[in-house]
């Protein structure tokens, strides 16, 4: 294999970016659609400041989640409208959603990302859930978008979970990054990491440290700041890159492990992502300072740190060992770390990561 870095076409942020998504889709095509998840249709699109109407840009309405049936419907729409421009404005379902639409259909995609829960925007592939929402495939997409728009008002507007969520999606870039350079293992587009793609997730990992509580706190006062932009550019394009061009391992498994559990459907992905940062921490047996450092960011801004966090206070070993052994698949990236990998061993790591959240809340507590 070769060194391999991808990235998407154009990179946009700022207050009223939004603005520009009429030029863009003439620049790309011909026809546009917005495929929007319900919220973005109630709540941003009437005050976006553009006439949709005006630039002859229909809606289509994203129907939750990013599933066979969902990605069957919308490349009908495609289809049947001739759109040769699609547009994914959402969260990570709607905006993978259009990306795997836009790729079966061989025309460019413009992401949206209206909320910065997760670093799906930049990236060419696309997580496919079953219509129960349980992880089932990673879809790999023959280029990355060809824009992502961020408006950072619109964003700065979100619920501040959201940014958060993303928060944790991105702490996952760095550690995962690291244990593919150690290993010498592929990265997510299909070669090895490049100096490029380990020095920009680290960079994410060094931002959110020192950026992350003062955009939490502007998010939830919903106030622009250079902190939250600082924040959003760390969700969005650090960790996007970051983790497509240096890899993934124990965090991203750990959360599809995750995901075959019930209780966790009503958490975000990057929550989920965040306690797989810290389980996979103990299972690499990561210095106490570092593990402590970690632990005290997710603390200081609002992240899972306990099993109970995630909705599964009372699970029992057995039952959260279904989500170990889902982990530990064959194809999954836990296969990334430095160590052997078992199911035993990555209960353990989960149930290490839940006892030292669990004692460090009571200690906190007084």
């Amino acid at each position: 294999m070769f060194k391999k870095a991808v990235f998407p076409g154009k990179y946009i942020q700022g207050v009223g970016a939004f603005s520009e998504l009429p030029a863009l889709i003439s620049l790309l095509g011909r026809q546009g659609l917005i495929l929007a998840s319900p919220s973005v249709h109630d709540k941003v699109l009437p005050g976006c400041g553009v006439d949709l109407r005006a630039h002859s840009l229909p809606v289509d309405l994203f129907r939750g989640e990013c599933c066979e049936e969902e990605l069957t419907r919308v490349s009908e729409v495609v289809r049947q409208q001739k759109v040769d421009v699609l547009v994914g404005m959402g969260g990570g379902k709607t905006i993978d959603t259009a990306k795997i639409v836009a790729d079966r259909a061989g025309i460019p995609v413009i992401i949206v990302p209206t909320i910065a829960s997760s670093d799906a925007p930049c990236s060419g592939c696309a997580v496919v859930y079953t219509k129960e929402g349980m992880f089932d495939s990673v879809s790999y997409q023959k280029t990355n978008p060809a824009v992502v728009l961020v408006d950072v008002g619109i964003i700065a507007a979100a619920p501040s979970r959201f940014l958060v969520a993303g928060m944790g999606d991105a702490l996952s870039t760095w550690f995962e990054a690291r244990s593919c350079e150690r290993t010498h293992s592929p990265n997510v587009c299909g070669g090895y990491g490049t100096v490029a793609g380990f020095g920009i997730a680290r960079l994410c990992y060094d931002t959110l440290l020192s950026y992350g509580v003062a955009a939490k706190v502007a998010s939830e006062r919903h106030l622009v700041t250079p902190a939250l932009e600082r924040i959003i550019e760390a969700n969005i394009l650090l960790s996007g890159i970051g983790f497509e061009s240096a890899g993934l391992a124990a965090a991203h498994a750990i959360h599809n492990g995750l995901t075959a559990l019930v209780e966790t459907h009503a958490f975000y992905h990057g929550e989920k992502v965040a306690f797989g940062v810290l389980a996979g921490l103990q299972l690499a047996d990561a210095p106490p300072d570092e593990s402590a450092t970690v632990f005290s960011f997710c603390e200081d801004v609002g992240l899972p740190t306990t099993l109970a966090d995630i909705g599964l206070g009372t699970a029992d070993r057995q039952y959260l060992r279904m989500a170990a052994e889902k982990a530990c698949e064959a194809d999954q990236s836990i296969h990334h770390e430095a160590v052997a990998i078992t199911p035993d061993k990555v209960l353990h790591a989960m149930l290490a990561a839940d006892a030292l959240g669990q004692e460090r809340r009571r200690v906190r507590q007084g």
